[in-house]
């Protein structure tokens, strides 16, 4: 009897797989996988893991796939991944960077760490570390002479233990309400 094996179709993913620090891969539970965000990953629950950070207005699949490419399409800027639970095939983790170009330090770049969530049901595994690290590895890989990242004063502790330092103060001004659509 013959048994045949079936493929999976290859994943379209917003950056290359070796960008990710292979020591995190290796880290990684077995039945866990950290890999680059993928255009079919907002039916795995990307934007539910999101929601574990702030409230996330879901604008459909169709809006999410067109975000997902307008990242895609500027190269060496966007970097999301996520970590996947095998055996659901659903999402458990997220983070991103996203690389900015400057004029100063002799046209450097920076690297700026935002959305690290981790779904309630795995957290205290170390896998928001993993996803700090895998993110920092591609931000130092990129040239960038410094990696930053804003949190709360509960989460200093937590990015201390990744390496982090505080330094500095944020402000922020929030738009006013408006349409969902930018007016560039």
């Amino acid at each position: 009897m013959m048994s045949t094996i079936t493929s999976q179709p290859a994943l379209d993913l917003m950056f290359p797989q070796e960008l990710i620090s292979p020591e995190v891969s290796k880290q990684m539970p077995s039945e866990l996988t950290i890999r680059p965000l993928a255009s079919t990953d907002y039916k795995r629950g990307h934007l539910s893991v999101l929601s574990v950070l702030s409230v996330v207005n879901d604008l459909g699949e169709e809006a999410w796939v067109n975000q997902f490419h307008a990242m895609r399409a500027t190269p060496r800027t966007y970097y999301s991944l996520v970590i996947v639970d095998k055996a659901s095939d659903r999402i458990v983790g997220v983070g991103s960077i996203f690389i900015e170009r400057k004029f100063l330090r002799g046209l450097g770049s920076v690297g700026h760490i935002e959305d690290i969530a981790v779904d309630k049901s795995q957290q205290g595994k170390k896998l928001g570390l993993r996803i700090i690290h895998a993110l920092t590895h591609i931000s130092e890989n990129s040239g960038c002479y410094k990696t930053i990242l804003n949190c709360s004063d509960a989460n200093i502790p937590f990015y201390e233990k990744c390496g982090f330092v505080k330094k500095e103060n944020e402000m922020a001004k929030y738009a006013p309400e408006r349409s969902h659509s930018p007016k560039l």
